[in-house]
């Protein structure tokens, strides 16, 4: 079974009233390891092929977001929220009613969460299909509470057991959430409004390090879990393979060179298997799906293009996530055409597209010993592999 598809959205018209925003900023837009908060609130969502769509809900003149790299994004739009967090929600899965069933799958999560593991938002996803009423993120309380008087005096030791910090993302169907925020608008958050319609959404046990920023105190923690994250995976590593079938033609494009051959590859845009898996290798390494994701065939702008042209809009993606290239190895598999006169072209070009020195581009060959269709020369298939670390 196939992870669960939702949508995202995102309230971001707070404005921090419980933080002091350094140079009027609101919280969600104050700098964190060399984004903003809410760029690393969405980066989880942006990374992850299961989501649909992202409705971010801003403040009426917000002229901050669209500035920001997920502004980007073609998954993410967005919508004028209200004065209250249920507002803004509502707003959001109002601005969804026109793509989303009343069945499908919403992911409600705070913009001031920059921190979401996501192996949590995993954990999340997976337990959708057995929670028909909804699930959230939470935390068990492992501290004693106390109940105290205005003046910090002890009232009483309060048991903990059973007791739970709710967290987001919490997830529910649209159109149930859609009726409870609009019966319940006073409750504090979506699992409550939920319940309040006589639903037991689950509760799925997520991280500690998933905090909301609401002081400075909590922003300079933010950036303590962010930096470690930072130092445990400065490299990431993607693999991409690719496969066309030969048609009329007299001519095939790998690597971006234009080679002659008897005949041409069958594809949507220019065919050429090695920047295509290079592409895949790529996007794979960033967790943001594959070509076919954010190059469908089905839309006529790709049409014959180039794939350099793939490759670059590809590479902006890699940079806007504050990842570079380290090197790339591809491999062509075909009986013909032979690629040795054409290699260190390739190497060149590509060198040059990645901004790498060649010797960390490697392109080879090699046959299939006439098996499969390549062995019959009925196409061509291609394989990369591409190391990024971590820019600056």
């Amino acid at each position: 079974m196939g992870r669960t598809l939702y949508w995202l959205v995102m309230p971001a018209a707070g404005h921090g009233r419980r933080m002091n925003e350094a140079a009027g900023l609101a919280k969600q837009y104050l700098p964190l390891a060399g984004r903003c908060v809410i760029e690393h609130a969405l980066a989880p969502f942006l990374a992850d092929p299961h989501c649909r769509g992202i409705v971010v809900a801003l403040a009426a003149g917000d002229q901050r977001f669209g500035s920001l790299p997920p502004a980007s994004d073609p998954r993410v739009s967005t919508v004028i929220g209200g004065a209250e967090r249920r507002d803004s929600v509502a707003a959001g899965l109002a601005a969804l009613s026109s793509r989303a069933a009343a069945t499908d799958w919403v992911l409600v999560h705070d913009a001031a969460r920059p921190c979401l593991p996501a192996t949590d938002l995993a954990a999340l996803l997976d337990a959708l299909p057995g929670s028909p009423a909804g699930a959230l993120l939470a935390v068990p309380l492992v501290d004693t509470l106390k109940r105290a008087d205005g003046e910090g005096a002890v009232l009483a030791t309060l048991p903990r057991a059973g007791l739970w910090r709710a967290q987001t993302p919490q997830a529910f169907r649209h159109g149930r959430l859609q009726q409870a925020l609009e019966r319940h608008p006073a409750a504090t958050d979506e699992a409550s409004a939920v319940e309040a319609l006589g639903d037991q959404p689950r509760l799925v046990e997520g991280s500690p390090d998933n905090l909301k920023v609401t002081t400075a105190a909590d922003l300079v923690q933010a950036a303590r879990i962010i930096g470690g994250r930072t130092v445990m995976s400065a490299q990431r590593i993607g693999l991409g393979i690719d496969v066309h079938a030969f048609g009329p033609g007299d001519h095939v494009w790998l690597g971006g060179e234009r080679i002659a051959h008897s005949h041409g590859l069958v594809a949507h845009s220019d065919g050429d298997v090695l920047l295509h898996a290079l592409c895949d290798a790529l996007l794979g390494a960033i967790g943001l799906g594959d070509i076919g994701q954010h190059f469908p065939d089905s839309d006529p702008q790709w049409r014959g293009v180039a794939s350099s042209l793939l490759l670059r809009r590809v590479l902006g993606l890699v940079r806007e996530r504050g990842w570079t290239p380290v090197n790339v190895d591809l491999t062509l598999l075909g009986e013909a055409p032979r690629i040795a006169p054409h290699r260190e072209a390739i190497r060149a070009r590509l060198a040059a597209e990645l901004a790498l020195p060649p010797e960390c581009v490697n392109v080879k060959a090699t046959t299939t010993e006439k098996l499969g269709f390549a062995g019959r020369r009925e196409g061509l298939a291609a394989q990369a592999v591409a190391l990024l670390e971590r820019a600056g």
